[in-house]
């Protein structure tokens, strides 16, 4: 499927520009649900504004939720009080199968006729993971196999 120049478009991360609009770049997982924010009045701990509605909404958003969200660097997988659908809803980019980021780029690849920057994320990459992950791109049809390579930091930003 897809149409040779129907569209002449190539989604790119807009790391800037999502920081401004205050959303996540392009079409990325999130990385974390908390993240610290620098600017010159300081830094802030910003949450993912649609996690922080739903558990606002279901009246769960507390101090000892926002201190082990924080403990467990922004993950809500080993949080007890919020429920299954949001725990799947709200995983981190670490906790989703790169197989499933690749499998959903080459579903919006038919309508993208130039590019688009898949960012991967593997925690502690391999040779033999890597060539697995460009291989598996390629038989997909995608265009380019990985813009960035993601690791997971030694040290975590927020504790």
């Amino acid at each position: 499927g897809g149409l040779r120049n129907s569209l002449l478009v190539a989604p790119m991360p807009t790391a800037s520009t999502s920081q401004i609009l205050g959303v996540n770049e392009c079409f990325e997982p999130y990385s974390s649900n908390l993240y610290l924010r620098r600017v010159k009045a300081g830094e802030f701990i910003i949450a993912n504004p649609h996690l922080l509605q739903d558990l606002t909404d279901r009246g769960l958003w507390n101090p000892t939720v926002r201190n082990q969200l924080m403990r467990d660097g922004g993950s809500v997988a080993s949080i007890d009080c919020i429920p299954d659908r949001l725990k799947e809803l709200y995983k981190t980019v670490w906790e989703i199968k790169m197989k499933d980021v690749i499998d959903m780029a080459a579903d919006r690849g038919k309508f993208i006729d130039q590019s688009q920057s898949l960012n991967l994320f593997i925690a502690d990459p391999t040779v033999d993971k890597i060539t697995a992950m460009h291989f598996y791109a390629w038989k997909k049809g995608l265009k380019t196999g990985m813009y960035y390579l993601r690791t997971k930091p030694a040290v975590n930003a927020i504790q």
